[in-house]
């Protein structure tokens, strides 16, 4: 072969190649560090075997910083990402603004109609999908069976208030570092607010009234706030001001708390491999105040959308295929087992008798989700959706800012009553500016 013809040969080479390396799209997906999420990077070979021309780049945050920045880039069209993960209080919002992509051409295979109905309506706007769900929750009480037992104790399935203040003292054991009840205080509206929020309601307490002047110099915030705080100092772990969903489920897996009310998600974790304390586990649906109907429970899921600005919009759409599918539930049973699979977001799933029995926690959490109605979340009358968010877009800012003020009373840098009548005047101002009120 002449030098010509293999520099001819050489040069079609490198350009087949190149066009090889063009064809590959690669995708940035933002999402939170919570345990499912970190295991679905994990189970990636499979999506590359199925689509070796897609690229997954990863960027994992902590809850409180992933919303600020998606939130961030998606407002300036930023163009960071391709892949969102955003929850129920973000979805409706955006959508409305035509920030995010419908995702009703989903295969026929993703059976949109297999979305439980109440985490469907709330990813959704004007009828059309705008997320798919990757896990739904609610949130209900872990708790430690021996030490319940221990207590002379027995935990009902639906228990009041009261009860868990008497169990929490009950368990509390500080010389051998045990804490009777377990709660997040870090700041943040999806954060100490987004179970302070849920809270109230089952004092009766809520955000606004028909006319939307804020509640929080009313007595049911001051009884949920005055309870949540003296019972965290009694019976809490120290430094609760810090912790959100991830260091109290460290705490919980340790074996350092009682009781722990918090997202359904959690109970794979405390009853799995990590969890010292696996074999103990109990579950109850989250309090109610006696005499009032209203749970302590919320509505949430954690899914996956696509801003409009993404120039990758049909590789976002076969990645959010694969990650929220039938098949990817059998993946992650196949590779860790049923009751690690992401809950809350299938009926099948909750037909589905190997996850009934390898999953203790799965009826009590899908009744959870049944019993929580982001339209009528409050006992009196309210002019918003949403159990442990207020579905207007000024709740976000607004929210995080009186989670600083409430986390300071659990720190007991501030009282109770300042804590209130600083959120007042937050929510107010907020509200003036953004023309609810005059």
């Amino acid at each position: 072969m002449t030098s010509t013809l293999r520099a001819l040969f050489g040069a079609c080479a490198v350009a087949a190649l190149a066009t090889v390396a063009s064809a590959e799209t690669t995708i940035t997906v933002a999402t939170v560090n919570n345990g499912d999420m970190i295991r679905m990077q994990k189970l990636m070979p499979d999506f590359y075997a199925e689509h070796p021309d897609i690229k997954v780049n990863w960027v994992t945050l902590e809850e409180n910083v992933l919303r600020q920045k998606v939130t961030t880039d998606i407002a300036t069209h930023g163009g960071q990402y391709d892949v969102m993960t955003i929850g129920t209080y973000e979805v409706p919002i955006w959508a409305k603004q035509g920030w995010l992509t419908s995702l009703n051409d989903l295969p026929a295979s993703y059976d949109v109609n297999d979305l439980l109905p109440a985490i469907r309506k709330g990813l959704s706007y004007d009828g059309k999908l705008y997320a798919s769900p990757f896990y739904g929750e609610s949130s209900f009480i872990m708790y430690r069976k021996d030490l319940m037992k221990k207590a002379g104790m027995t935990m009902p399935e639906a228990p009041t208030w009261s009860f868990v203040r008497k169990a929490a003292d009950a368990m509390t054991d500080k010389a051998k570092g045990i804490y009777g009840i377990c709660l997040r205080g870090k700041a943040g509206w999806g954060e100490n607010m987004a179970f302070l929020t849920a809270m109230s309601n089952s004092f009766g307490a809520r955000w606004f009234d028909m006319k939307w002047k804020p509640q929080f110099d009313t007595k049911p915030w001051h009884d949920t706030l005055s309870f949540y705080v003296d019972m965290m100092k009694k019976d809490g772990p120290p430094g609760a001001s810090n912790n959100g969903f991830n260091e109290n489920l460290a705490l919980f897996q340790q074996g350092k708390c009682g009781m722990w009310i918090d997202a359904t998600v959690a109970g794979s974790f405390v009853t799995g491999k990590d969890s010292k304390v696996a074999n103990e586990v109990g579950f109850a649906l989250a309090p109610n105040k006696e005499g009032i109907a209203k749970h302590a429970n919320w509505l949430w899921s954690w899914a996956l959308a696509i801003p409009t600005g993404t120039k990758h919009a049909a590789a976002a759409k076969t990645f959010i295929d694969w990650a929220t599918s039938k098949h990817y539930l059998d993946l992650v049973a196949s590779k860790d087992g049923w009751a690690n699979v992401p809950p809350g977001t299938r009926t099948s799933l909750y037909e589905n008798q190997k996850y009934l029995d390898a999953a203790p926690f799965a009826k009590l959490t899908l009744k959870s989700m049944q019993l929580a109605d982001p339209t009528h979340p409050t006992v009196d009358p309210v002019p918003y959706v949403g159990v442990q968010f207020v579905a207007i877009p000024e709740f976000q800012g607004m929210a995080t800012a009186i989670g600083q003020q409430f986390s300071a009373a659990v720190a007991g840098t501030t009282s109770v009553d300042t804590a209130l009548k600083n959120a007042q005047a937050i929510a107010t101002r907020e509200m003036k500016k953004a023309g609810y009120l005059k």
